[in-house]
């Protein structure tokens, strides 16, 4: 068999003419794990939703608060928003007690 990229255009239409009507009569439904699977396609890409999901919000720091938050989230393994994220976090507790 020729690679399609050598066919000629005649060729390659009666090479793949089998794919020019979709054959509905050939389908199944879906199982458990295939529904879940095209459920998380439809869904599409993106984070997560964790708890009762996420707002972006924007805030205003020092330079210098800026740049030590950072050098705590590197050497925590976290990026700025989980620290950020947690740091509020412990605060509202702290306040609550």
């Amino acid at each position: 068999m020729k690679s399609y990229t050598e066919m000629s255009a005649a060729e390659l239409a009666e090479e793949t003419k089998q794919y020019d009507r979709m054959v509905i009569d050939k389908t199944r439904p879906l199982n458990a794990k295939e529904r879940k699977l095209w459920a998380a396609a439809k869904r599409g890409r993106g984070r997560p939703k964790i708890g009762n999901g996420v707002t972006k919000v924007s805030i205003s720091l020092e330079h210098e608060l800026l740049r030590r938050a950072d050098a705590l989230a590197r050497k925590m393994g976290v990026n700025r928003s989980k620290l950020i994220s947690g740091l509020v976090t412990a605060g509202l507790k702290r306040k609550a007690v």
